[in-house]
């Protein structure tokens, strides 16, 4: 590679105009041309909840490590940009009205504790619990603070009043990522890094090596490197090279529902309920939503996980799915259950996951191909290291110690391929 001839980035959604932005406007990398044939920021990167947490059980530190860089980036690009895209460290609150879930949400939190996240604290009263500022993120709380019985009720009294514990994740909240996105393309694009309009229907690798990229249109575009970042297009842009990485595909659906009556104080943190409801599985979230009419909510809950072979668009949703949304809310927020019957604006895109529900960053087989991929449902959150990461791998520069465990190469070892196909590392987003 001469590192002079241009490197294309196939997509540009967050993970790829995070890519762009890491190469051209904070290494200086010339002729960076983003590829979609879409508009930038689109297409699931528009749809997504926007939320971040450095909140990571295990099986071991590598994605709390991770994500913890992405986050340390975010902050970074916030300080930067005067918080234009307000990021917020209100927190994520993990709640639940079982004493069993409540000591494997201790168990777990003292173990990612150990991975980084920070300190546990426990309180059986609210003496010494700092709730959530409503705006901001320096200064904020680190770690976790788990609430039990009469402090839970006490702090969120909003929440089911069987509630008998919350854990209050700290270094954690959401932001505008389509703020964000058009925050880091102006400093690409003003960096020197280009946009082109068009599907990539081929990489050519003669003498395997990358050698350019044809498109739609029939034009083609001379490179030496190729970062494949095409989101839930991943497993087609994958078969351009011939790739073989185990990825899937999820239906993501949120809903933006009104709150005229305020369920949901505006000041709440990103609310999960972690039991069952009814037939379906845990994991209703809830959280407050700047909008027009200053009450809407995002409600989200992942129980379809049927893997889909290729993306349709626009996706469809159950027709019912706003009526479980409403019923898992309203077991987490009582004050829910008054707007049964009432509709909201259902919208979404898909995950793009692999078996083992960690990203897959790194060069591929040819020389010059690279993926930036499988960013699941936290995308938003770690698009930034994961673009910090494939820059690295793009320069040959020095990688972090957690790139080993995020490489397309780790499918190379057939017993850890056997593993996480097989499912055995679990399955969802949290």
């Amino acid at each position: 590679m001469t590192g002079s001839e241009p490197i294309v980035i196939v997509g540009a959604g967050l993970a790829g105009v995070a890519a762009a932005y890491h190469l051209a406007a904070r290494r200086g990398v010339p002729n960076v041309v983003l590829v979609d044939e879409r508009e930038p920021l689109t297409l699931t990167s528009a749809v997504g909840t926007m939320g971040y947490r450095n909140w990571w059980p295990g099986p071991d530190d590598t994605m709390c490590r991770f994500v913890s860089r992405s986050i340390d980036l975010l902050e970074e690009m916030a300080d930067e940009s005067a918080n234009a895209f307000r990021l917020s460290a209100r927190g994520y609150l993990f709640a639940t009205a079982r004493a069993e879930e409540a000591a494997r949400l201790r168990a777990t939190a003292r173990e990612v504790s150990a991975y980084g996240m920070g300190e546990l604290r426990e309180h059986a009263d609210v003496a010494g619990y700092e709730p959530a500022r409503a705006e901001g993120y320096r200064g904020a709380p680190t770690g976790a603070d788990l609430l039990l019985g009469e402090a839970a009720r006490a702090a969120f009294p909003y929440l089911a009043p069987d509630t008998v514990a919350a854990l209050h994740v700290r270094r954690a909240g959401w932001m505008n990522a389509v703020a964000l996105g058009a925050w880091m393309l102006r400093r690409a694009l003003g960096a020197g890094a280009t946009f082109v309009r068009g599907r990539v229907d081929a990489v050519d690798t003669a003498g395997g090596r990358v050698r350019g990229v044809r498109l739609d249109s029939g034009a083609t575009l001379g490179c030496d490197r190729v970062v494949l970042a095409a989101g839930p297009g991943l497993p087609r842009a994958l078969r351009l090279l011939d790739a073989d990485v185990p990825l899937l595909l999820e239906l993501h659906a949120k809903m933006l529902f009104r709150d005229p009556l305020g369920a949901v104080p505006r000041g709440a943190p990103f609310l999960i309920w972690n039991d069952p409801v009814d037939e379906l599985p845990p994991g209703i979230h809830v959280r407050p939503v700047d909008g027009p009419h200053g009450d809407e909510t995002w409600l989200i809950w992942t129980y379809d996980i049927e893997p889909r072979a290729e993306p349709v668009w626009p996706p469809t949703f159950d027709p019912r799915h706003g009526e479980f949304l409403l019923r898992g809310a309203a077991a987490l927020i009582p004050g829910f259950a008054a707007y049964a019957g009432r509709a909201g604006v259902v919208d979404g895109g898909y995950y793009c996951k692999t078996p083992e529900n960690r990203p897959v960053i790194g060069p591929l087989g040819a020389e010059g191909a690279f993926v930036l991929g499988g960013l699941s449902g936290y995308g938003i959150m770690a698009s930034h290291a994961a673009a910090e990461l494939a820059a690295a791998h793009v320069t040959g520069d020095v990688l972090p110690a957690y790139a080993g465990a995020l490489s397309p190469a780790r499918y190379e070892d057939a017993g850890y391929r056997a593993r996480v196909v097989a499912g055995e590392a679990g399955v969802g987003q949290l």
